[in-house]
């Protein structure tokens, strides 16, 4: 399917960049990045979707190619943000689907405005953000030098993933993942570190499907049965012999299994 681009600025002035493909009219599907990831981090999963489905993959406020303001990078901002975005592009109600960072933007918009969100998917999310490897991965930021040091964003981006990548798609993801200014690689993570969503869990009204790498290093098995604790009626598919990105190492089965869901009604 071919990808087309386009940026809509929303009603606070920023402007969001975003890829687009699929049928104008079919059935709409946003696509929320990982950090420090752009809308390229799903670029292998909408090559695989249904032509019918509108998938729209977004570079979140600071990321990728949109609009880089001094503030609004707090979780509930970045879901305003979501929100804005589809008023802009007059669609009423849409799946999100919601990698790392960007799953917990996606459970924001979900417990916010139920309204909006027809059913929602979430890639390599936990019951919270904070935990140890995180915590962990927040402390290496401390002291970073700007620019980054390719070699930095290189290990971590290489430590997300357990199955082998194609070169030029990790060097890819590695070169998105350098746009993204120092200041907003700590902001940003610190603000996935501080949200904290668990006491509003079951608010969640749309279908949710958990989509979780068995070999996945920064959220556990654990933390999957307790966000299912919270809300029962979401569904896990563990994939195996993979890592916290299953978007970047089985898109194909993750596109599948995202038009699964939003056949199902």
């Amino acid at each position: 399917m071919a990808i087309r681009f386009d940026a809509v600025r929303l009603q606070d002035g920023v402007c969001l960049h975003y890829a687009e493909c699929g049928k104008a009219e079919g059935q709409p599907v946003v696509f929320l990045h990982g950090w420090p990831d752009s809308w390229f981090s799903f670029s292998r999963v909408l090559s695989e979707l249904p032509a019918d489905i509108r998938a729209l993959a977004i570079d979140q406020r600071g990321f990728g190619e949109s609009d880089r303001p001094h503030c609004g990078y707090a979780i509930r901002d970045l879901a305003n943000d979501v929100v804005a975005l589809l008023d802009a592009l007059g669609i009423e109600r849409a799946t999100l689907v919601g990698h790392s960072f960007g799953s917990f933007v996606a459970r924001q918009v979900a417990i916010a405005h139920p309204e909006r969100v027809d059913a929602l998917v979430l890639i390599g999310t936990g019951y919270t953000a904070s935990n140890p490897v995180t915590r962990d991965v927040q402390n290496s930021l401390r002291d970073l030098p700007d620019p980054i040091p390719l070699e930095f964003a290189r290990d971590f981006q290489a430590s997300t993933a357990h199955r082998p990548l194609p070169a030029d798609f990790f060097e890819r993801i590695v070169a998105e993942s350098l746009k993204l200014p120092p200041r907003l690689w700590r902001l940003a993570f610190e603000s996935l570190i501080e949200y904290d969503d668990r006491r509003e869990l079951e608010r969640i009204e749309a279908r949710t499907l958990l989509l979780w790498g068995d070999r996945d290093a920064l959220f556990s098995r654990g933390g999957q049965e307790r966000f299912m604790d919270a809300l029962p009626a979401a569904r896990l598919k563990v994939y195996e012999e993979t890592g916290h990105c299953p978007n970047w190492e089985q898109p194909e089965r993750v596109a599948q299994d995202i038009a699964s869901l939003m056949l199902r009604r």
